[in-house]
């Protein structure tokens, strides 16, 4: 089953996601090697695809795990979270409708 991740991140958060970023990378290519990630990315503080210094609010997964369980323990284990950019991480069922 599909699963949101939704992280929200700290204030001033920039400096621990760039420090992160290429183990949290990692972590996205494998779920989408191994067919499970259905989509991911930043969520932009400001209205901007490119936002600079303003940085990001949070961030989206969606992703295919055995159970809610499993979910969860792998969006805890992100390196995000482990960096201090994230303040908070909400996991819950997802039902793919369209397309």
């Amino acid at each position: 089953m599909y699963y949101s991740i939704y992280a929200t991140d700290r204030e001033n958060s920039l400096d621990a996601r760039q420090r992160a970023r290429p183990a949290h990378l990692r972590r996205l290519n494998e779920l989408l090697d191994q067919g499970r990630l259905l989509v991911s990315g930043p969520n932009p503080r400001i209205d901007s695809m490119e936002p600079g210094p303003a940085g990001f609010s949070g961030s989206v997964i969606i992703a295919e795990f055995d159970s809610l369980e499993e979910a969860r323990a792998w969006a805890e284990d992100d390196p995000y979270f482990a960096a201090g950019a994230y303040e908070s991480v909400e996991v819950k069922p997802f039902k793919k409708v369209l397309p």
